[in-house]
């Protein structure tokens, strides 16, 4: 249990002996002022307003219930009811010893594990990875990698738009080529130029066009020839896609991919189902959901096509087989999508339908984890100076070149392969960082030389402050077994600054898997690399003036210290070095 659980725990008992309901929660916070306290219990002004009591008599009540002996050396009402709370020094040192010797640094597995479904990254086949696909391939991974660190069962599905009507185009294009002696994987060397040619002889050439069309009928019927063609499309797409994954250091791999095309055998029980409950209804030739609950400011209800007036099936009707396949076959209780916010109204229609149709229990959580879009510095989505989309590949490869000038420039003596490792690892440390340690709704502007500062809530700064206590530690000469008999001594403001931003560690990760707001986790990483900062100027570890004893403690802080950054990091999928 984190410390803030474990004191929120004792301050609701508290309250439900005082006679608080236990609607009331105790609203337990980390004090803004240190001088006032450690923790702050702010519940009972709410409790008094319900009960209609005396807001600093009913704080009274509490303390006189709070069982926290040897836990807190003062408690004290502050204001108009607030309850202050000063750890005890020894209490407090006794806790982090316990911390030390958690393998998950105070994180404890789920009492009722999730299995947990999450769709993300999603490219489309035939075109290389953009840009646009950096935020949810990236945010999707970072909660596969916290989810499971809580104990979670995660199940990671990357939705890939590998069905339609494009594909009649890209196959005529691909028989045209092998039909010149071009080799499949030449011709589709560079997706995007295959994909404008095809393109192009789809507006010019009225035989193409007619070629395309009749490959799309053929395809759509098993036709064997123009099914192994968009075999091909899909293995070459994919491998594209699996050079980024492992650029970015993602965990998708070839296993969790399941396209759109996965679930075209469901299609029409999709749509029967939904008629037969009268929830599809026909409406100018096409089948129709109106979904009262979304219903706009006239009172007109949302409407959801599920099926064109042609027969043709729709995003929507995959979304929703997918729903019935994460249910019925992986067993979901709960599915994150890290789709963009442009897509918010669409998932809404999703959600709602597959609720009314019965295919999602109540007690499933369905969690649209919406993100905004990256822009440059003109307020435009990010674009090339040509006006191109960005490749992906393209941007991570002038991140690692970037960060390469970089570290030469500071440091022009390191060796050309340590000058490759540490670029690597800053510059695609330094994009992913940039991207996650914003608010995932918000848009934000790209920018290469903040994101690559060293100083500033960035991934070179904590991957600096990371290298930083390792020096420290490899000065001390110190073993692991000899810190492992260290004690905590807690005698200095920033030594208790920073011992306590230690116990929130646990706090910050479950809150981020609940929420699916990595930025939390940034921001938490940000505040504890400035605190050792903070506490290693005011208080020497190596200085020949200091005690044995207090060098034992600040070492023992700054491992525990760089113990937390490096798993942090970790969660974020970002490499830490030894050196830098």
């Amino acid at each position: 249990m984190s410390l803030k659980s474990f004191l929120s725990a004792k301050a609701a008992k508290a309250m439900a002996a005082a006679g608080i309901p236990e609607s009331c929660p105790p609203h337990l916070n980390s004090s803004n002022k240190p001088e006032f306290g450690d923790f702050q219990i702010n519940g009972a002004m709410a409790a008094a307003k319900l009960l209609k009591a005396n807001p600093r008599d009913l704080a009274a009540s509490i303390i006189e219930h709070l069982e926290l002996d040897g836990i807190c050396s003062n408690i004290e009402i502050a204001g108009p009811g607030f309850i202050n709370l000063k750890l005890d020094t020894q209490w407090l040192a006794g806790f982090l010893a316990e911390l030390d010797t958690s393998e998950k640094l105070g994180v404890l597995p789920a009492e009722n594990p999730d299995t947990v479904v999450i769709d993300y990254s999603s490219p489309n086949v035939a075109k290389e990875m953009h840009v646009g696909h950096l935020r949810g391939t990236i945010l999707g991974d970072n909660l596969v990698r916290v989810l499971q660190f809580l104990g979670h069962k995660v199940i990671r599905q990357n939705h890939i738009g590998d069905w339609g009507t494009q594909f009649g185009m890209l196959i005529a294009e691909l028989e045209d080529q092998l039909a010149s002696g071009v080799d499949a994987a030449m011709g589709l060397g560079d997706l995007e130029v295959f994909y404008r040619q095809a393109k192009i002889h789809f507006d010019e050439d009225p035989s193409f066009a007619d070629r395309a069309r009749e490959n799309v009928v053929k395809l759509q019927s098993g036709d064997e020839r123009c099914l192994e063609l968009w075999r091909k499309f899909i293995d070459v797409s994919m491998q594209h896609a699996q050079e980024n994954y492992d650029k970015l250091g993602v965990t998708l791999t070839q296993e969790d991919t399941r396209g759109e095309s996965a679930y075209n055998d469901d299609l029409v029980a999709v749509v029967s189902e939904l008629k037969a409950q009268n929830l599809a209804v026909e409406d100018q030739g096409a089948q129709c959901v109106f979904i009262e609950e979304l219903a706009d400011k006239n009172g007109d209800p949302s409407v959801f096509i599920v099926q064109k007036a042609g027969g043709g099936y729709l995003y929507a009707t995959t979304d929703l087989a997918a729903i019935r396949f994460r249910v019925k076959q992986l067993k979901a209780t709960r599915v994150l999508y890290f789709i963009d916010v442009r897509q918010s109204l669409h998932m809404k229609q999703v959600f709602a339908t597959a609720r009314m149709a019965g295919w999602v229990p109540e007690s499933m959580e369905l969690l649209h984890c919406a993100y905004g879009t990256i822009m440059g510095e003109d307020g435009k989505p990010f674009k090339t100076r040509s006006g191109d989309t960005v490749k992906l590949s393209d941007l991570l490869d002038e991140a690692v070149q970037r960060a390469g000038d970089l570290v030469k420039s500071k440091n022009p003596e390191l060796a050309d392969d340590e000058v490759q490792t540490i670029a690597q690892a800053v510059g695609i440390g330094a994009v992913k960082y940039a991207d996650l340690s914003k608010t995932r709704t918000n848009d934000y502007v790209f920018d290469w030389d903040s994101m690559l500062s060293f100083e500033g809530n960035t991934a070179p700064y904590l991957q600096y402050a990371y290298t930083r206590i390792q020096s420290i530690l490899r000065r001390a000469e110190v073993s692991e077994s000899e810190l492992a008999r260290f004690s905590f001594l807690i005698n200095e403001p920033a030594e208790r600054s920073l011992a306590l931003v230690i116990t929130q560690f646990a706090d910050v990760i479950e809150q981020v898997g609940e929420r699916a707001m990595p930025h939390e986790l940034c921001g938490y990483l940000f505040d504890i690399s400035g605190r050792f900062m903070s506490f290693y100027e005011s208080c020497p570890i190596l200085k020949d003036s200091v005690s044995s004893e207090d060098r034992e403690s600040r070492l023992k802080l700054a491992s525990l210290t760089s113990r937390i950054i490096h798993q942090g990091l970790e969660l974020l999928g970002i490499q830490t070095l030894e050196r830098m």
